[in-house]
């Protein structure tokens, strides 16, 4: 064993991660390797017992079983067709305004959220549905490729987010008032990128054409049933699974399991399922899971190693120290969310960030509901900010090839989402009921 000071396993451990990431390996093997280095370095032999314990604690975590049941709702919503069915109706209501088509894109977006909560799915869903589309009609491809980012983002925050899972148990925080928590933010968020997206058509018209009348000249009574029959039943199945944590009925977990098992049965009742389409979704239920407890169980071990070596009292008067009281630290706070996020995956940063950040904010007099959201919606960003950002090269996977969208067109496009992000996060500060009401509200 020996002595290092406590700036210097920070500076090393932390760094350490970041040269790890940035030059190009899997989060879980920097994280793992510096916890198990530094950990025999300064404590010995009992680091292996350490690894033993915490990995138990994290795989009997019970809140932690919602993972895999909500990421086998979302899948399984995914093979079920539902985006097309939403895309079809809601092109022949919305597709005549200017930017009509980006503007379903992001309300397609904000609903799959409430139902599907996997990033890489959604996107790239709305990659293959939405972007040959508006590209077809003539839109920028800036703007249609912001919006199939931004739209598409939207399921980490807006429950049920497998993000938020993951935040209650590091944090200590009940899973389903961050559920209740996240839900106007969330749709604040929707609603600001639809506006941004309406307002830029409007002083720009050539950008985002409206489509001709005699293209989508249905019988209204033809044109209400498809939207009926296409958002009824994924409303009533958000319905079923979040309206049973906010009045008390279930818990997070067994929620998850009754929107899995009604997320089949709608998959069945649109002609969808078969063996293979099982198999798909379980392998990848258990290709996600697997990945979200190796990164959470080697950050386990490293949020371990780092707490005792006083590492995160060291980030904790940096934090305390910067100029400006309680709201300088929250500030600091924001802007180390959001430079990692340029970096490490939200995974990482919310196994990692969370244990040595959560208790700060009662000493600087923030609820921690509310501090946790705001980490939450700042992570938003961390999905379309270079050169980490999952959502800029999920879309550059599935867009397909004929259309011609390079990565600058995807980069501008999604900059002025990264904005309005900032601004939701400005309104939650001047407004903090935006997330504090819904939970408030809740049945014990």
């Amino acid at each position: 064993m020996i002595d290092i000071s406590p700036e210097l396993v920070t500076i090393l451990m932390l760094g350490g991660v970041l040269v790890g990431v940035m030059i190009g390996y899997p989060l879980a093997i920097p994280v793992g390797a510096l916890g198990l280095i530094f950990g025999f370095l300064l404590f010995g032999t009992p680091v292996f017992d350490l690894l033993y314990a915490r990995l138990f604690k994290l795989i009997n975590n019970y809140a932690l079983l919602a993972i895999p049941l909500f990421v086998f709702m979302g899948v399984m919503l995914e093979r079920s067709g539902i985006a097309e069915k939403m895309y079809n109706a809601l092109y022949l209501w919305l597709s005549g305004l200017r930017g009509g088509l980006a503007i379903i894109t992001v309300l397609i977006g904000t609903i799959l959220a409430a139902c599907v909560g996997i990033i890489g799915a959604s996107v790239s869903m709305l990659a293959l549905l939405a972007l040959p589309a508006m590209l077809r009609r003539g839109y920028d491809k800036s703007l249609a490729s912001g919006a199939v980012c931004a739209g598409g983002c939207l399921g980490i925050l807006i429950p049920p987010s497998i993000m938020l899972v993951i935040y209650g148990p590091m944090a200590n925080i009940s899973v389903g008032k961050l559920f209740m928590g996240a839900f106007i933010p969330g749709f604040i968020l929707s609603g600001l990128y639809m506006t941004y997206i309406a307002i830029r058509c409007f002083l720009q018209p050539q950008i985002a054409p409206a489509v001709p009348i005699a293209e989508r000249q249905v019988p209204f009574l033809k044109k209400t049933a498809m939207l009926a029959t296409s958002l009824v039943p994924p409303g009533l199945l958000v319905l079923a699974v979040l309206g049973s944590i906010f009045f008390g009925i279930a818990p997070p977990t067994e929620a998850a399991a009754v929107g899995a098992f009604a997320a089949t049965l709608l998959t069945i009742a649109y002609r969808r399922f078969n063996f293979g389409v099982l198999k798909e979704t379980a392998t990848q239920t258990l290709m996600v899971t697997s990945m979200i407890l190796l990164i959470g169980g080697l950050s386990f071990v490293f949020v371990g190693v780092f707490i005792p070596a006083g590492g995160n009292k060291v980030v904790k008067e940096l934090i305390l120290a910067a100029p400006g009281g309680r709201w300088g630290a929250f500030v600091m706070v924001m802007f180390i969310i959001f430079l990692l996020g340029f970096f490490i995956d939200w995974i990482g940063i919310v196994f990692i960030m969370v244990p040595i950040l959560a208790p700060i904010a009662p000493e600087l007099g923030f609820d921690p509901l509310w501090f946790a959201l705001m980490i939450c919606v700042n992570l938003q960003m961390a999905f379309m900010t270079p050169p980490m950002a999952p959502a800029i090269f999920y879309l550059r996977g599935a867009a397909p090839a004929n259309l011609g969208v390079t990565m600058g067109d995807i980069i501008r496009g999604v900059f002025p989402f990264v904005g309005l992000i900032i601004i939701g996060l400005g309104l939650c500060v001047v407004f903090p009921q935006i997330i504090l009401w819904l939970p408030a509200q809740m049945i014990k």
